[in-house]
């Protein structure tokens, strides 16, 4: 892909996000699309969003467990970047028609203190620049089609990525924790929608433990010459699968002594 063709796929993406209505598989547009071209049309929506006066908040990170890495035939994490307009509190009611075809996930969120970047990045520093971890939902959406309807092919890692990762939305609950207040890989969460339990999951599910996946977005983020700056929020992946939030849905993400977080979609 040209530089030119970057910048089209995330025009196209920021105006399927503006009407709600989807656009095609950007892998049947570019056969040849790579990682590092869906990074690049990432990166593209991203200069789009700031001049539109958007702030970055923080990133997330996906792909993080086995089964959703098997799903995709791929073996690394992907990574996308939460803007201002993100945010939403807990208990918040997401308005209709805000998102084409919103889910939600369950995950453990680090709120960082201190820069954190470099490609020597360990776990030691990791948990000496977080401030606080907390529980967390994130909101995703889809910009492109699941599904192309005419060759019945799938969305890709490729097209994923260049939707910034499917990310659309971060409800933080309003506990905050030490990081090393818990073991995190034996947090975990009961997702219920309209009361009745959707999926339950434990930190370990990401990578084997959620610091590590901070690790992970450290070092990657080095390798396009960026950094993860204080006070920005980590999602670290998900450990469970994608709930669907139809209109209606009342979320409740229960993660017992680690606290709890609640969305409905109008």
């Amino acid at each position: 892909m040209t530089p030119e063709d970057h910048f089209r796929a995330a025009a196209d993406l920021l105006h399927a996000e503006a009407t709600g209505q989807q656009i095609g598989l950007l892998t049947h547009r570019h056969p040849d699309m790579t990682m590092d071209d869906a990074y690049a049309v990432q990166n593209a929506l991203s200069r789009a969003k700031l001049a539109q006066g958007r702030t970055v908040i923080g990133w997330k990170i996906g792909l993080t467990s086995k089964a959703m890495q098997y799903a995709l035939d791929i073996d690394i994490p992907d990574s996308g970047i939460l803007f201002d307009d993100m945010a939403f509190g807990t208990g918040a009611a997401v308005p209709a028609g805000r998102f084409i075809q919103p889910r939600i996930e369950a995950e453990i969120a680090f709120v960082m203190k201190s820069a954190l970047g470099g490609a020597a990045v360990t776990r030691a520093d990791v948990l000496a620049s977080t401030d606080y971890v907390a529980p967390a939902l994130e909101i995703l959406d889809t910009r492109i089609v699941r599904k192309d309807p005419q060759t019945g092919k799938t969305r890709t890692v490729f097209d994923t990525i260049s939707d910034n990762a499917a990310n659309a939305g971060i409800v933080l609950g309003r506990q905050k924790h030490a990081v090393d207040a818990f073991d995190l890989r034996w947090v975990g969460a009961i997702t219920t929608r309209n009361d009745a339990v959707e999926e339950t999951g434990l930190g370990a599910g990401v990578l084997n433990d959620p610091v590590e996946s901070v690790v992970w977005l450290a070092r990657r983020m080095a390798h396009y010459g960026q950094r993860i700056e204080p006070g920005q929020i980590i999602l670290s992946g998900s450990f469970i699968r994608p709930v669907e939030c139809p209109s209606g849905s009342v979320i409740h993400a229960d993660f017992g002594a680690f606290g709890a977080v609640d969305l409905s979609f109008e």
